[in-house]
């Protein structure tokens, strides 16, 4: 008999439940109709907030205005309890599962970064040195870029071609034979691109020229419309400004917590309020913008343009239009989830969807346009916040390993005298593998001695061996089958590592950071799911849901073809049944 963690089990498996799902929807009398029946969205409207928490938006539901998180979370249908269920909770990770439905092991986007094997150096997830990006000297600027996995590109090209299979807006060009136009807006190329998929537009935000830029992929020329928009320089209206509060300090929860030691003390920028942005000249003035509320204004502002341009939901072909709003990510980053600018950049947030959703409405109609609502990954909070609460938290640095005696022991045990630990970039360590093959050792004991040596250190929860992974000799165990969820033979390290609980890195080069995501413990998976628009009921869901099905979800409510990886089952309560 086939075991359980056989892979043709679990793909018959997770298929039967699909189908299942599907004539089930097909034969039940449904509230609201079928795909078929229904009337289609004039807009799809993808949001995904970077770092959202999904116990976030409830934290502050009391002072959100009428028309941003309050549209959504008292008008449509909110999973309460909806999580990732890999294991790598980074940026490109969750984007991408979101946009395809599928597991990294299917999808390959297993983290930020990983190891290009063929030469031996570190790769950046959407790079692409065939693409260069279409504005000349708008590329990373690796002196002042702050986002270190942005520093690992070689290249200022940028396209989805690493992405293994389809998304959900690559499903809906095909199902309307090439008719739908399909976008993807972020601050981070990552967000735009993986939301655009193989067959739309993409464009992100350049901290080296303040311009919103695409790559050759997508375009020989920008639009003219483009082209004016950053003529005009909207981020320079920030010029001399300063983020500032947007209420009276007494009336925050964190009012009292502006100046913790904890937090990250950016030059010129400071980690009290209000924090100045600069004049032009500053070599930071872009990246400040991007660490508060004015990244989402300025990827706000550019989606407007965008959806005014190219006539988005103009006729009966529904288009797509994904915002991966970051700005929720880096003030978490510096500063922690659980702090005085977190909170007003959530109430900013706010307002920043209420006028996106007041202007969707007057150029498509919100009754015309289907919206969910997401986000890539959860954050934990900051060790400094954790410790105060009375929790025990603090940071580790993974140069250690290679340093440590339980290191050393495995060299000299299987006689390996240069660096064991070839790359170590968290979650993945990459081992040398001609060191290990030219002693005629086996991959696979190696890897298994190193990671049970690693689990003695301090701070580490459990190391997998990546051949026990592909090999399915591992436990059954939720973590472990997260792990798994995550590995790809051809991309994945050869051990995965997990720290414990609220354990963390926080130096990223030269950066410090206060807090940061990338585990499977819950308080990175945690992330909102609202589907909201159209008909779809008002109504909370408690039950265990996760984010694969949510690309599955939107191609039957159009009545698509679900995207190649996407085995999670649709979310049936947003069409009307209980």
């Amino acid at each position: 008999m086939v075991g359980s963690s056989d892979p043709v089990r679990k793909y018959f498996n997770t298929s039967l439940l699909f189908f299942a799902t599907l004539a089930f929807l097909a034969a039940a009398p449904m509230t609201n109709g079928t795909a078929q029946e229904r009337e289609k969205p004039r807009l799809i409207l993808q949001i995904t907030v970077d770092a959202l928490r999904g116990d976030l938006p409830g934290r502050y539901y009391d002072r959100f205005g009428k028309g941003g998180f309050r549209y959504l979370m008292e008008r449509g249908t909110v999973y309460l309890n909806a999580h990732h269920r890999h294991a790598n909770t980074e940026t490109i990770v969750g984007h991408t599962t979101l946009a395809t439905g599928a597991d990294p092991a299917v999808h390959g986007m297993v983290g930020n970064v990983w190891l290009d094997r063929a030469n031996g150096q570190l790769t950046y997830n959407v790079e692409d040195a065939r693409y260069p990006v279409l504005s000349k000297g708008a590329g990373v600027d690796k002196k002042t870029e702050i986002d270190y996995t942005q520093k690992t590109a070689r290249s200022d090209g940028r396209s989805p071609s690493r992405i293994l299979v389809s998304t959900f807006s690559d499903e809906l060009k095909l199902y309307q034979s090439g008719k739908s136009k399909i976008f993807g807006v972020s601050i981070k190329d990552r967000g735009a691109i993986s939301m655009a998929g193989h067959t739309g537009k993409a464009f992100w935000f350049s901290k080296k020229s303040g311009e919103f830029i695409t790559s050759r992929y997508y375009y020989d020329q920008y639009p003219k419309w483009v082209t004016s928009w950053n003529a005009q320089r909207p981020f320079s209206k920030y010029s001399g400004k300063s983020w500032r509060l947007l209420h009276d300090q007494s009336t925050y929860l964190f009012g009292a917590a502006d100046d913790r030691p904890f937090e990250t003390k950016l030059p010129g920028y400071g980690r009290i309020f209000p924090h100045p942005y600069g004049k032009l000249g500053n070599k930071y003035f872009t990246t400040f913008l991007t660490l508060s509320p004015a990244g989402d204004e300025l990827t706000l502002s550019f989606a407007k343009a965008l959806i005014k341009n190219e006539g988005l939901g103009r006729d009966a072909t529904p288009d797509y239009l994904s915002i991966s709003f970051s700005s929720t990510d880096y003030v978490s980053h510096v500063f922690g989830p659980s702090s005085l600018e977190n909170e007003d950049n959530i109430l900013r947030l706010d307002r920043t969807l209420a006028e996106l959703f007041r202007f969707v409405d007057a150029q498509v109609g919100l009754d015309k346009t289907l919206i969910v609502l997401s986000a890539d990954h959860g954050v934990p909070d900051a060790p400094g916040y954790l410790k105060q609460m009375g929790f025990e938290a603090d940071y580790i640095d993974p140069k250690a390993f290679d340093k440590a005696g339980a290191i050393k022991r495995l060299k000299k045990r299987f006689g390996i005298g240069e660096e064991l630990i070839t790359k170590y970039f968290h979650p993945y360590i990459y081992l040398n593998r001609k060191a290990i093959a030219a002693k005629g050792l086996d991959q696979a004991e190696v890897e298994r001695a190193v990671a049970e040596e690693l689990t003695r250190f301090d701070g580490v929860a459990l190391a997998v061996s990546g051949r026990a992974l592909s090999l399915g000799k591992v436990p059954a165990t939720p973590l472990i089958q997260s792990i798994l969820k995550n590995h790809n033979p051809r991309r994945s390290g050869d051990v995965y590592v997990v720290f414990d609980p609220n354990r963390f890195i926080n130096k990223f080069g030269r950066l410090t950071v206060a807090a940061t995501h990338g585990s499977p413990w819950r308080y990175d998976t945690y992330v909102p799911i609202i589907f909201a628009g159209m008909g779809i009921p008002a109504q909370r869901i408690p039950r265990l849901v996760h984010t694969i099905s949510i690309a599955p979800t939107l191609s039957l409510l159009v009545g698509a073809k679900p995207p190649t990886g996407a085995f999670g089952s649709p979310l049936y309560e947003v069409f009307g049944k209980n």
